[in-house]
C-alpha cells in the first residue's frame, strides 16, 4: 500500500541528498528540529503544508515539483503511465515572471522537458 507521507519523505530526502546537504543544514534553514525533519523524511510524521513549504524553501525546490514527483511515484505504484514532460504553459509562466533560475532548476532534470 502506498502511504503519502512516506512518498513525500522519500522525495524530500532524495532532493536533500542530491544537493549533498545534511539533515542538520536543512533543518536549520527550514527552522524545524533535526529529529522532526528526520521523521518526516522517513515517513513517520505527516508534514503540514506550512512545514512542507518551509522544507521546500530550505531546499530551494518548488513545492509544486516535490508534489509532482510524489504524484508520479504514486501513479507508478498504482500502475499508471505518466508523461515525462513539463507543460508548455508552466514554462511560459516561469519565463513571464523572469524566473530563469527556476526554469533552469525545473529543466535540469533529464526526465523533464518542456512541451508545446
Amino acid at each position: 500500500m502506498v502511504v503519502l507521507r512516506r512518498e513525500i519523505g522519500d522525495v524530500l530526502r532524495d532532493a536533500r541528498q542530491r544537493q549533498g546537504r545534511t539533515l542538520r543544514e536543512v533543518s536549520s534553514a527550514a527552522r524545524v528540529s533535526l529529529g522532526y525533519l528526520s521523521e518526516v523524511e522517513r515517513g513517520q510524521k505527516e508534514a503540514s503544508s506550512e512545514l512542507l513549504a518551509s522544507i521546500c524553501d530550505a531546499l530551494d525546490v518548488p513545492m509544486s515539483l516535490v508534489l509532482r514527483e510524489v504524484s508520479d511515484r504514486i501513479a507508478v505504484a498504482e500502475g499508471f503511465q505518466i508523461p515525462d514532460t513539463i507543460p508548455a504553459d508552466f514554462v511560459s509562466g516561469l519565463l513571464a515572471r523572469g524566473d530563469r533560475a527556476g526554469l533552469r532548476r525545473e529543466t535540469e532534470r533529464a526526465d523533464l522537458a518542456p512541451v508545446g
